[in-house]
């Protein structure tokens, strides 16, 4: 252990611009300018920290006795490096998407955006490095606090029930933790974080001792979505996009599982889950939830909601890795950390990139776009082919380690099975989108029976803050009610009077823009790209990518698991 300044830094430098942000209302370029400069210095601070930590070094920083026998304290183990490198990497790939994204819809409220953004890092890197129990559950909670203003950037209506939602099942998550937390601490004496578990759960009642996993399971288990705590997550799909990559691919349901990771591999330790029995229930409620989510997806027209339940079931592949206890299904549980952020991020670019270029938001209006889009479109079906574990994409890596750990099982082949099925309805719903793009035109395509008719999901809340078209409800207004401000462009085009189109190919089809760019700015095009490759290199060379080292790190650590 190295007393180190680093870890709090890292926490600091986003939270202290802050205000920075907020004085900049009025300078825009400044304001982005400090929002990309904070970004950068905290993804360097934090891979500073990498060779270090891969060489068995823990960096810590203690502020003081947070509670009775529990300091609020930070430090930098494999398991937080993770978490903490990969979201500041992705910061640094979302600031520019959102430079483009919040300015192509010239967007209202655009300083507290960037602000919320840059205090919802601050929370994300507290609850990666986050040195016990009771520290992480408030990092945890600010990080609910901080995106909630995101959630309910729209200041529609459709987006103030959303963030209600998310509060109220957050908020009730957050409680479960504390009650979790309480009881760990009764119950071993602390709550600080160690590999292989705290040795007092091991001897403790296992009655209590399963009642204490179960609250820490259930309650970071919403923000992961895990099912049936997992409704708040398509419905906060009414967020700007690069909110919704925040939320599915960086920050909010990754706290989730990251929690679930810890309380897994350094509260209970992989020895006394397996002596109390709770982790094939958890393997179970993660194999449910990620077959469920993924049949729901192929009812969803809109493209939004179907990347919300794709996520869903994603998730709970990480969460499968954990609750199967196996050295190889660990490592695939945890590598797809990073392996469902490259393609998640894609996925949910590329959507908003369809959405300020086209105002197009329904798969079914998406025919043909590949001409008018063909870069971003090239990006979603990279990434597509990678959620569905394709080879030579980051999701195919982790998923063949899950695979191969399950295998290992006695009893594992109905997850293994269950893994492979889950592969093929990805194909299912992503395929249709991607071909439909490339390979048919406006005036000729199908209706997709998968997700045709009334299980399209056009009566539910609309993605982007829209509304149902057929009520003539103008969603953006004031907050009294007036007549909405020209300069308030919703994210469905409405009340934007440079365009007349919204959604679906214009009159004549769709124009030819080529492979040079021309189909969206660079702002937009570069994160998208980026996260593509990102993507790849995770696919092809996952040692030289960083992040399988990290994770090889941590399963070694592990006492007494097999590797």
């Amino acid at each position: 252990m190295t007393d180190s300044l680093r870890p709090i830094l890292a926490i600091l430098v986003s939270a202290v611009a802050i205000p920075a942000i907020l004085s900049l209302k009025g300078r825009p370029n400044v304001r982005e300018g400090v929002t990309l400069f904070v970004a950068f210095a905290k993804f360097g601070i934090i891979a500073s920290m990498v060779p270090g930590v891969l060489s068995g070094t823990e960096y810590e920083f203690a502020i003081g006795q947070f509670a009775t026998g529990i300091e609020l304290a930070f430090s930098v183990d494999p398991l937080g490096l993770l978490f903490g490198l990969l979201a500041s990497l992705l910061w640094i790939v979302t600031s520019f998407y959102s430079i483009g994204y919040m300015r192509g819809l010239n967007e209202h409220a655009q300083t507290r955006y960037f602000a919320s953004f840059a205090a919802s890092l601050a929370s994300a890197i507290g609850v990666a490095f986050a040195s016990n129990l009771l520290t992480l559950f408030v990092c945890y909670e600010l990080l609910t606090v901080s995106t909630y203003p995101l959630v309910t950037h729209d200041e529609t209506d459709e987006a103030r029930a959303a963030g209600r939602k998310y509060l109220a099942y957050t908020f009730g998550g957050g409680v479960a933790v504390l009650g979790g937390t309480v009881l760990v601490f009764v119950l071993a004496g602390t709550t600080a974080f160690t590999p292989g578990g705290l040795e007092g759960l091991a001897t403790a009642d296992p009655t209590l001792a399963r009642a204490a996993f179960a609250l820490l399971a259930a309650g970071f288990g919403v923000k992961a979505a895990l099912m049936p705590m997992h409704s708040w997550l398509p419905d906060a799909m009414v967020a700007p996009t690069p909110v919704s990559g925040l939320l599915h691919a960086v920050a909010v349901v990754k706290s989730g599982v990251f929690g679930i990771a810890r309380v897994v591999l350094d509260v209970y330790g992989t020895g006394t889950m397996e002596q109390l029995g709770v982790g094939l229930p958890l393997a179970a409620i993660a194999a449910f939830t990620l077959l469920t989510a993924s049949i729901i997806a192929l009812r969803q027209d809109n493209l939004k909601r179907r990347l919300a339940y794709s996520t869903i079931s994603q998730l709970s592949y990480i969460v499968l890795g954990l609750g199967l206890l196996h050295g190889q299904a660990l490592t695939g549980g945890l590598l797809h950390i990073p392996a469902h952020a490259f393609m998640k991020l894609t996925l949910f670019f590329c959507a908003g990139a369809i959405h300020v270029e086209t105002h197009t938001d329904d798969i079914s209006d998406m025919a043909g776009i590949g001409k008018r889009m063909p870069l971003t479109m090239a990006a979603f079906a990279v990434a597509a082919a990678g959620m569905a574990g394709i080879p030579l994409v980051a999701g195919f890596v982790s998923k063949w380690y899950l695979v191969i750990g399950a295998l290992s099982l006695d009893g594992g082949l109905v997850f293994a099975a269950a893994l492979l099925v889950s592969g093929v309805l990805n194909i299912a719903y992503f395929w249709p989108i991607v071909y439909q793009a490339y390979f048919e035109s406006p005036e000729s395509h199908d209706e997709k029976p998968l997700i045709g008719g009334p299980l399209g999901g056009r009566d539910e809340v609309r993605a982007d803050g829209g509304e149902d078209h057929e009520s003539g409800a103008a969603d953006g207004h004031s907050d009294e009610g007036d007549v909405p401000d020209p300069q308030h462009v919703d994210h469905l085009g409405k009340h934007h009077e440079e365009h007349e189109h919204h959604g679906g190919p214009p009159a004549g089809g769709w124009d030819d823009r080529g492979w040079r760019g021309g189909e969206s700015t660079w702002f937009m095009l570069g994160p998208i790209l980026t996260a593509a490759t990102l993507s790849l290199l995770l696919g092809t060379v996952p040692h030289t990518a960083i992040f399988l080292q990290i994770v090889d790190t941590i399963v070694e650590n592990l006492p007494g698991v097999v590797v």
